[in-house]
């Protein structure tokens, strides 16, 4: 427990060291140039080399696979469209539990099934990292303007570390439980979404009638 503690508190203090991350699509590009412009030294790998062009030109380092971001980086975003790009980026040949540190603070904000969070989870806890599942709402504008909101699962005490960490990405952070339950958040958030959406359309058409 209390070498546990030292490493959050390192993390904490330790608020400039290097940043992976791993996806730059249209919402992790943006998330990944605001870390940058912020001040963070950051690690970049995107299977499309000319996704990392931008972030290169403004300072992050380019690697060639997602083994080698872990390499060089104990703090790792990653920012997936589905469930199999995360499991292949977290346990592929070349995949980031392959050279993850002791320690590390992996957190993925990607939107995907709540149990394949908590099975990373679990695998990362045996390798002695931490796995924070922080799947996000706010779209594309919110990940270029810096105020997207984090719905983040996993042990509390590495929630308060991570938090600066996307307080720089976004404008709310909100503690949602244990692994898992950020992506059961982000679930009923798009549900809500989809039926306001729905009774939208419907009245729309009810009044036109």
């Amino acid at each position: 427990m209390l070498f546990r503690a030292i490493q959050i508190q390192v993390r904490c203090m330790s608020s400039r060291s290097k940043v992976g991350f791993i996806g730059l699509g249209n919402m992790g590009g943006p998330m990944a140039l605001n870390l940058v412009r912020k001040g963070h030294p950051v690690v970049v790998y995107d299977v499309f080399p000319e996704s990392m062009t931008q972030l290169t030109d403004e300072g992050a380092i380019m690697v060639h696979h997602p083994a080698e971001v872990a390499e060089k980086a104990d703090r790792i975003i990653t920012m997936l469209p589905t469930s199999a790009h995360v499991k292949e980026v977290y346990q592929g040949e070349q995949g980031v539990f392959k050279s993850a540190k002791t320690g590390s603070l992996l957190i993925d904000c990607s939107t995907i099934e709540p149990d394949v969070s908590f099975n990373l989870s679990e695998e990362a806890l045996k390798k002695g990292c931490v796995f924070l599942d922080a799947p996000v709402s706010g779209g594309t504008v919110g990940a270029k303007a810096g105020t997207l909101t984090f719905m983040v699962g996993g042990p509390e005490n590495e929630y308060e570390s991570a938090k600066p960490l996307l307080q720089d990405m976004g404008k709310n952070v909100v503690y949602c439980g244990k692994a898992g339950s950020g992506q059961a958040a982000k679930i009923c958030n798009n549900m809500l979404l989809a039926i306001s959406m729905i009774g939208t359309a419907e009245t729309m058409n009810l009044g036109l009638r």
